[in-house]
């Protein structure tokens, strides 16, 4: 495997959470705060995009697959660039399943977002049913293949991945060190099958129940990239904590 230059990177993902006031703490948070060796990014509602004013990156948490049209309560990804959105989350499992978002639809929302320049924060991850009958690396396979299938490797370059083992996200459970840096080797290795460099420069987030207490031992793993968090990221203490954890 070739030398990598990936960069830690954590994103919170504040689902459907937070209000004007959260914003302004959020930002009066990170406003001195140093950070040099990674990236964050913060994915609110779409009413609070417009209200930041760029001292963090900003993500979107959903997209439509359509450039525009009669798609009632949709959100264009020419709407997204005008308000400075670097990134989406894209498949996160509340979509799945509370969207019936299929591994083909997600993989059409990747094509979009990179169509617009966005980088998709691409989630994959298995139900604690699927862990338990021991299946999740073909679950997980089939996750990626199908957006494989759709944009190709070589697009691969211009996403990131994000790990969330749905067993433990708001369940308070954690999949241990070695249980994440498992699955994200797994990952790696299965797109090193199609493209070793790009396998190896891919940045591959963890989320499910990352805490400031626990993150930097997840993020030290060697294949763990930095983290998408949630509930955490509703407090800005919290949330910083997590990032000096990955800012080694």
């Amino acid at each position: 495997m070739q030398l990598n230059s990936r960069r830690q990177l954590v994103a919170g993902n504040w689902k459907m959470n937070g209000d004007k006031a959260l914003v302004k703490q959020m930002q009066e948070q990170f406003a001195s705060a140093s950070l040099k060796n990674m990236d964050v990014v913060i994915c609110p509602p779409f009413p609070y995009l417009g209200l930041f004013d760029g001292k963090v990156k900003l993500g979107s948490q959903n997209i439509s697959q359509f450039d525009s049209g009669a798609h009632t309560g949709e959100v264009s990804v020419a709407m997204l660039n005008e308000f400075n959105c670097q990134y989406v989350i894209i498949g996160h499992s509340e979509r799945r399943a509370d969207n019936n978002e299929s591994n083909a639809l997600v993989a059409l929302k990747v094509e979009q977002a990179l169509k617009a320049h966005l980088t998709p924060i691409l989630c994959v991850g298995e139900p604690e049913n699927v862990r338990e009958d021991g299946t999740l690396f073909d679950y997980i396979a089939a996750q990626l293949d199908a957006v494989l299938l759709k944009i190709g490797i070589s697009q691969f370059s211009d996403v990131v991945l994000a790990y969330e083992p749905i067993w433990a996200i708001g369940t308070g459970k954690t999949a241990s060190p070695a249980q994440a840096q498992e699955v994200h080797a797994f990952i790696r290795g299965h797109l090193a099958k199609q493209d070793d460099n790009i396998a190896a420069n891919i940045v591959i987030l963890y989320g499910g129940s990352v805490k400031g207490n626990n993150a930097q031992e997840l993020f030290s793993q060697a294949d763990v990239d930095g983290g998408l968090i949630g509930g955490a990221s509703l407090n800005p203490e919290d949330f910083l904590s997590i990032c000096q954890a990955a800012n080694q």
